[in-house]
């Protein structure tokens, strides 16, 4: 390194490149963890830039800082929250566990660009990195409370709409796919029928459920840890400081978070964030349960169920000519188990707090704004390029409906279920339908067998009695 500038730490000179803001604890940083080369996700850096400008207007009305250094990190702290300056986060996610490297990539980063702002060299420290944009703060409660502020900021504002989304078209094809009777499948065997959009339905309500367990998980995630400082006990820090800054940081983000209720909770454990996680994980796992059935109902085109046909994303075979593949909701399924990853790493990390600190917070958060990001991605994409541009094989349904034994299930309130077994089974022996087995079978009438076998009527609840 020939273009560099020097800085000094408690432990001595480092050299740091001299276009960069940040200083020499950053450095160090870089330099000792090349482990993944994945750095915090924007939503992480955009919040710590939020708690650091929240802290220095939370010290300044405190008396503690004078206001035209309020003002330089203000102004430097909203070129991180805008991400003017996301490029100078360079430390890895794998790093020490208490994220105390990122909390001073933050404070170095801020505090060289609130010494420029003022006419200052950068690295001069006339404004400091620890002395006035850390003041009453410490990493171990300040990259929790950026934990919940970014995960809390992801939920509202990135996985609830894209849910929205994903619900309004599970609900227009529920609409349009009202009067299509179906086969109902169990086991993946024939059931009694359904339509199609009752299926469809059922994808909307698991949907909406979902969205409702994120909603659940908000209130734990609004409980902000700053204010506890090192160890939970508020050291170094005003009595009244956590809930002026957990002021800015609601008027910053329009979410409506609080002073921890109890500081030791918020910084061993990170309850909340597995909790919060596992409602990201069930959504999930409801995208991929219905991205598995679209799959088996698309089925084919000819030689599989195709009872609904699927868009025409893009050529699905580099050797079979004409192939076309259930692309996005493949993507659903491979988005899935990376959270099924991530949630086991989040449940594990945040079991494994140890006295008064969590040690696994990094990668807590970094993994929490993953699945964030990918599901509200996903779920946008598979909305807008699947779902919505799905049509129905009507009359495959309807063919399909005739020929299921299923449909003796009807009989049994009248027959009994032995005889209306022995009709289903003598029907899949010969080829034939329930309708014309138990016709010859002289267990009801033509008339009869109208009202006694309308699928149509089997789809909703009630016996089958014949309308004559």
């Amino acid at each position: 390194m020939t273009d560099y500038r020097i800085e000094k730490d408690s432990l001595g000179e480092v050299k740091v490149p001299k276009d960069v803001y940040w200083g020499a604890q950053t450095q160090r940083a870089i330099e000792n963890f090349p482990i993944s080369g994945e750095v915090f996700e924007s939503g992480f850096i955009r919040a710590l830039g939020i708690i650091k400008k929240s802290a220095a207007k939370a010290n300044g009305e405190l008396g503690f800082l004078e206001q035209k250094v309020v003002d330089a990190i203000v102004l430097a702290a909203d070129e991180v929250i805008s991400g003017e300056l996301v490029d100078q986060f360079q430390v890895d996610v794998f790093q020490t566990g208490s994220g105390t490297s990122s909390n001073m990539n933050a404070n170095e980063v801020i505090a060289n660009r609130a010494c420029e702002i003022v006419g200052e060299d950068i690295g001069s420290k006339v404004i400091h990195p620890n002395d006035h944009v850390n003041f009453g703060q410490s990493s171990n409660d300040i990259i929790p409370t950026a934990m919940h502020v970014s995960a809390l900021e992801s939920i509202d504002k990135e996985v609830v709409p894209a849910l929205e989304i994903l619900k309004s078209s599970l609900e227009k094809k529920e609409k349009e796919f009202s009067e299509v009777v179906k086969t109902g499948r169990t086991h993946l065997q024939d059931a009694t029928p359904i339509t199609l959009g009752q299926e469809f339905g059922g994808y909307k309500t698991q949907i909406e459920k979902g969205i409702k367990r994120l909603e659940n998980v908000r209130s734990s995630l609004a409980e902000l840890p700053i204010g506890g400082t090192a160890v939970g006990t508020g050291l170094n820090m005003h009595p009244e400081f956590p809930e002026i800054a957990s002021k800015y940081i609601s008027e910053e983000t329009g979410i409506p978070f609080r002073e921890a209720i109890d500081h030791f909770e918020a910084q061993a454990a990170h309850d909340a964030m597995s909790e919060a996680h596992a409602a990201l994980r069930v959504v999930a796992g409801s995208m991929n349960k219905i991205a598995n059935d679209l799959r088996l109902l698309a089925s084919g085109p000819r030689n599989g169920l195709g009872e609904i046909r699927q868009p025409e994303n893009q050529p699905g075979s580099s050797i079979m000519p004409g192939k076309i593949n259930p692309v996005m909701a493949e993507a659903v399924n491979q988005v899935h188990k990376r959270v099924i990853g991530n949630d086991m790493t989040i449940a594990y990390g945040a079991a494994e707090g140890q006295l008064e600190l969590n040690l696994y917070k990094p990668v807590l958060a970094n993994d929490f704004l993953n699945s964030t990001k990918i599901i509200s991605n996903v779920a946008v994409v598979f909305a807008e390029k699947f779902i919505d541009l799905l049509s129905a094989n009507k009359e495959k349904c309807e063919n399909q409906v005739e020929w299921s034994m299923a449909l003796a299930t009807s009989l049994s309130p009248h027959i009994g279920y032995d005889k209306a077994a022995k009709i289903a089974k003598e029907a899949y022996v010969n080829e034939k339908t329930v309708r014309e087995v138990a016709i010859e079978m002289g267990e009801i009438s033509e008339a009869d067998a109208d009202d006694m076998l309308d699928a149509r009527r089997m789809t909703k609840p009630g016996i089958l009695e014949s309308e004559e």
